[in-house]
């Protein structure tokens, strides 16, 4: 009889996604979706633990079948020696009492060659998974710190599986790393999501500067017939709180364009039920989530990137090269019903086709099971 691996996901901000904690404002993709998969191990007799940052839970609590071990608290730790204490003292403890045969952890950074060592050192396994498509480019330009480069470089380097989110990861990926596998995102719709064919323009994004939000602004600037909504808070990385600000102060001029701010992941599915059309401004992606959520709902959405293409090699959803193409499009898809139904049903359909809970379920048990033999040898 094959005993199922334990599997510890590592993901610094998981727990409020995790538990549907709507107090603490930390919302990332690769923290969806490492909840995704996390309760799906678990409910489905894995060994389920994931490593996060103390953000006030106990330890060693119990949220849907998953135990959550604490690494160390936001902000804790002097200057510089933080990076030793408590980052990485606190997150190597952490790893060590979830004892996990699988560790798992999504997006470049410092964090990756730590997992990596750990595994080295314990003979476990190790599956890093990219966040981004800038997590395979050569400047990696995510990273700030040259330091954070190094180590993720030595991490990735040493991870037993390598899983991508799409064909342009999947291509800057080979020559990189070994091991790679492709693995739609994947998401559960609520039984109760709807779609608005009387509703807004929506923008649900991190405020940063290369989300480019100040697009998603002008483009509500020259549509006034329409209403536009933006969704989203800021993060901790310097100079955010700032950007934040000044784009609040630039929508304030927008009077058709509503700037809700951070709303918890728990909540944000009330934001696309009111919702016609769902825009992304972003100058590179993974494969965000929130094309996910307009998709299994039928709502087009409108890009200036390619996360998807279907066999024929056209984009999934509507992706364009300039801001004037963005304002013409989402004109069309706001005023143009036919259109709008076209296009949401074939964005539809291929969420149906690719991203169930259930296909990626499937994809990485296989690949940990694989793991868990080469293991053995």
């Amino acid at each position: 009889m094959n005993i199922k691996p334990g599997i510890c996901f590592v993901a610094p901000n998981i727990y409020p996604v995790l538990a549907r904690d709507s107090n603490v404002k930390m919302v990332g993709g690769a923290e969806v979706q490492q909840s995704i998969l996390a309760r799906a191990f678990a409910a489905t007799g894995y060994r389920v633990t994931v490593a996060c940052m103390d953000v006030g839970q106990p330890e060693g609590v119990d949220v849907d079948g998953v135990t959550v071990h604490n690494t160390y608290r936001p902000r804790s730790g002097l200057p510089i020696l933080r990076f030793f204490h408590p980052h990485i003292s606190l997150t190597w403890r952490a790893l060590a009492r979830a004892d996990a045969d699988i560790y798992y952890q999504r997006g470049c950074g410092m964090l990756t060659g730590i997992v990596a060592a750990f595994c080295r050192l314990h003979r476990r396994q190790f599956v890093f998974a990219g966040a981004h498509d800038h997590d395979f480019q050569d400047e990696l330009p995510l990273l700030v710190k040259n330091r954070d480069r190094i180590i993720y470089r030595w991490g990735l380097a040493y991870a037993h599986a390598v899983v991508v989110q799409n064909h342009l990861q999947m291509h800057a990926a080979q020559a990189w790393c070994q091991n790679l596998l492709a693995v739609s995102s994947c998401y559960q719709p609520a039984p109760e999501a709807t779609l608005s064919q009387q509703g807004y323009v929506l923008w649900v994004a991190r405020f940063c500067s290369w989300k480019r939000p100040e697009i998603f602004i002008e483009v509500a600037r020259r549509l006034p017939q329409f209403h536009f909504r933006m969704v989203g808070g800021f993060g901790s990385e310097p100079g955010e709180a700032d950007f934040f600000e000044n784009m609040t102060q630039l929508a304030a001029t927008v009077p058709n364009l509503e700037l809700v701010g951070f709303v918890p992941h728990a909540e944000v599915e009330r934001e696309f039920d009111g919702a016609r059309i769902f825009v992304n401004t972003s100058e590179a992606e993974g494969f965000p989530n929130t094309f996910l959520q307009a998709w299994a709902r039928g709502m087009p959405t409108v890009s200036f990137v390619q996360p998807a293409l279907d066999k024929d090699g056209k984009a999934i959803g509507k992706a364009v090269q300039n801001t004037d193409a963005l304002v013409q499009t989402v004109s069309e898809l706001m005023v143009d019903d036919k259109v709008w139904h076209q296009e949401g049903r074939r964005c539809q359909q291929y969420f149906e086709q690719h991203h169930s809970v259930q296909q990626a379920f499937d994809a990485y048990a296989v690949l940990f099971a694989q793991l868990m033999e080469g293991r053995k040898q």
